[in-house]
Protein backbone atom coordinates (compact mmCIF):
# COMPACT_ATOMS: atom_id res chain seq x y z
CA UNK A 1 0.00 0.00 0.00
CA UNK A 2 2.67 2.85 0.96
CA UNK A 3 4.49 1.08 -2.32
CA UNK A 4 1.65 2.71 -4.33
CA UNK A 5 0.90 6.03 -2.57
CA UNK A 6 4.45 7.03 -3.11
CA UNK A 7 4.12 7.43 -6.71
CA UNK A 8 0.59 8.82 -6.37
CA UNK A 9 1.05 11.80 -4.64
CA UNK A 10 3.48 13.39 -7.17
CA UNK A 11 1.87 11.92 -9.79
CA UNK A 12 -1.88 13.89 -8.46
CA UNK A 13 0.59 17.09 -8.11
CA UNK A 14 1.80 16.63 -11.66
CA UNK A 15 -1.61 16.85 -13.30
CA UNK A 16 -2.86 19.28 -10.87
CA UNK A 17 0.23 22.08 -11.53
CA UNK A 18 -0.03 21.47 -15.61
CA UNK A 19 -3.76 21.17 -15.86
CA UNK A 20 -3.86 24.94 -15.19
CA UNK A 21 -0.81 25.92 -17.33
CA UNK A 22 -2.04 26.07 -20.50
CA UNK A 23 -0.08 28.73 -22.56
CA UNK A 24 -2.13 31.81 -22.90
CA UNK A 25 -1.30 34.21 -26.14
CA UNK A 26 -2.47 37.88 -26.47
CA UNK A 27 -4.09 38.67 -29.96
CA UNK A 28 -2.96 41.95 -31.34
CA UNK A 29 -3.91 43.07 -34.34
CA UNK A 30 -1.99 45.54 -35.90
CA UNK A 31 -4.86 47.87 -36.45
CA UNK A 32 -5.34 47.97 -33.19
CA UNK A 33 -3.76 50.73 -30.06
CA UNK A 34 -1.26 48.82 -28.19
CA UNK A 35 -2.35 51.68 -24.91
CA UNK A 36 -4.59 50.29 -22.26
CA UNK A 37 -4.16 47.99 -19.56
CA UNK A 38 -5.92 45.54 -21.60
CA UNK A 39 -5.42 42.88 -24.64
CA UNK A 40 -7.70 42.93 -27.57
CA UNK A 41 -8.05 39.25 -26.96
CA UNK A 42 -6.30 36.43 -25.45
CA UNK A 43 -5.75 32.59 -26.61
CA UNK A 44 -6.27 30.15 -24.02
CA UNK A 45 -6.53 26.81 -24.89
CA UNK A 46 -8.03 26.86 -28.31
CA UNK A 47 -10.48 29.05 -26.53
CA UNK A 48 -10.23 33.15 -27.92
CA UNK A 49 -11.89 35.68 -25.21
CA UNK A 50 -12.08 39.16 -26.90
CA UNK A 51 -12.32 42.12 -24.86
CA UNK A 52 -15.20 43.98 -24.91
CA UNK A 53 -15.22 45.99 -28.42
CA UNK A 54 -16.86 49.01 -29.42
CA UNK A 55 -17.52 51.02 -32.89
CA UNK A 56 -15.00 53.49 -32.58
CA UNK A 57 -13.25 53.67 -36.29
CA UNK A 58 -9.80 52.35 -36.08
CA UNK A 59 -7.99 54.38 -38.46
CA UNK A 60 -9.91 57.63 -37.78
CA UNK A 61 -10.75 57.32 -34.13
CA UNK A 62 -14.42 58.15 -34.70
CA UNK A 63 -17.59 56.66 -33.61
CA UNK A 64 -20.24 56.52 -36.90
CA UNK A 65 -23.22 59.37 -35.85
CA UNK A 66 -25.70 56.34 -37.02
CA UNK A 67 -26.36 53.45 -34.33
CA UNK A 68 -27.14 50.66 -37.16
CA UNK A 69 -23.19 51.88 -38.50
CA UNK A 70 -21.63 52.07 -34.64
CA UNK A 71 -23.27 48.23 -34.36
CA UNK A 72 -21.17 47.35 -38.15
CA UNK A 73 -18.29 48.82 -36.90
CA UNK A 74 -17.97 47.00 -33.64
CA UNK A 75 -18.55 43.98 -35.23
CA UNK A 76 -15.72 44.40 -37.75
CA UNK A 77 -13.18 45.40 -34.90
CA UNK A 78 -14.23 42.26 -33.71
CA UNK A 79 -13.59 40.45 -36.68
CA UNK A 80 -9.97 41.87 -37.10
CA UNK A 81 -9.39 40.40 -34.09
CA UNK A 82 -11.03 36.67 -35.21
CA UNK A 83 -8.62 37.08 -38.01
CA UNK A 84 -5.67 37.72 -36.48
CA UNK A 85 -6.36 34.63 -34.00
CA UNK A 86 -7.16 32.32 -37.37
CA UNK A 87 -11.23 32.13 -36.40
CA UNK A 88 -14.17 33.53 -37.87
CA UNK A 89 -18.01 34.26 -36.69
CA UNK A 90 -18.90 30.78 -37.06
CA UNK A 91 -16.20 30.17 -34.21
CA UNK A 92 -17.99 32.23 -32.07
CA UNK A 93 -20.15 30.62 -29.52
CA UNK A 94 -21.17 33.23 -26.96
CA UNK A 95 -21.82 37.18 -27.21
CA UNK A 96 -22.80 39.65 -24.48
CA UNK A 97 -23.83 42.91 -26.04
CA UNK A 98 -23.96 45.46 -23.33
CA UNK A 99 -26.41 48.79 -24.56
CA UNK A 100 -27.15 51.83 -23.19
CA UNK A 101 -30.35 52.45 -24.59
CA UNK A 102 -32.09 48.85 -24.65
CA UNK A 103 -34.66 50.67 -27.09
CA UNK A 104 -31.85 49.94 -29.65
CA UNK A 105 -32.23 46.26 -29.06
CA UNK A 106 -34.13 45.35 -32.63
CA UNK A 107 -31.88 47.96 -34.70
CA UNK A 108 -28.95 46.02 -33.45
CA UNK A 109 -30.61 42.72 -33.93
CA UNK A 110 -30.68 43.39 -37.18
CA UNK A 111 -26.83 44.17 -37.91
CA UNK A 112 -26.18 41.18 -35.40
CA UNK A 113 -27.94 38.29 -37.40
CA UNK A 114 -25.79 39.71 -40.87
CA UNK A 115 -23.04 38.49 -38.94
CA UNK A 116 -23.88 35.33 -37.70
CA UNK A 117 -25.36 31.83 -39.29
CA UNK A 118 -27.94 29.40 -37.77
CA UNK A 119 -27.40 27.87 -35.26
CA UNK A 120 -26.06 32.00 -34.11
CA UNK A 121 -24.23 31.78 -30.44
CA UNK A 122 -25.32 32.26 -26.64
CA UNK A 123 -26.17 35.96 -26.33
CA UNK A 124 -26.49 38.13 -23.30
CA UNK A 125 -28.31 41.46 -24.02
CA UNK A 126 -27.96 44.17 -20.80
CA UNK A 127 -29.16 47.30 -20.69
CA UNK A 128 -26.51 49.41 -18.78
CA UNK A 129 -26.72 53.32 -17.69
CA UNK A 130 -23.46 54.43 -19.48
CA UNK A 131 -20.36 52.70 -20.85
CA UNK A 132 -16.52 54.58 -21.28
CA UNK A 133 -16.85 57.16 -24.23
CA UNK A 134 -19.60 58.14 -26.17
CA UNK A 135 -20.38 54.96 -27.13
CA UNK A 136 -24.14 53.07 -27.08
CA UNK A 137 -22.91 49.56 -27.50
CA UNK A 138 -19.65 47.31 -26.04
CA UNK A 139 -19.54 44.02 -27.24
CA UNK A 140 -17.37 40.86 -26.53
CA UNK A 141 -17.30 37.61 -27.85
CA UNK A 142 -15.78 33.70 -26.65
CA UNK A 143 -14.66 31.91 -29.73
CA UNK A 144 -13.80 28.57 -30.55
CA UNK A 145 -12.10 26.43 -32.82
Amino acid sequence: MFQSTRYLIPLLLLCVLTAGGAPRKAIQPKEFPTSGPFSPAILADGTLYVSGQVGRDLKTGKTPAEFEAEVRQTFDNIGIILKEAGMSFDDVVAVSVYLTDVSLFQRMNAVYVTYFKEPRPARTTVGVAKLAGEFRIEITVTARK
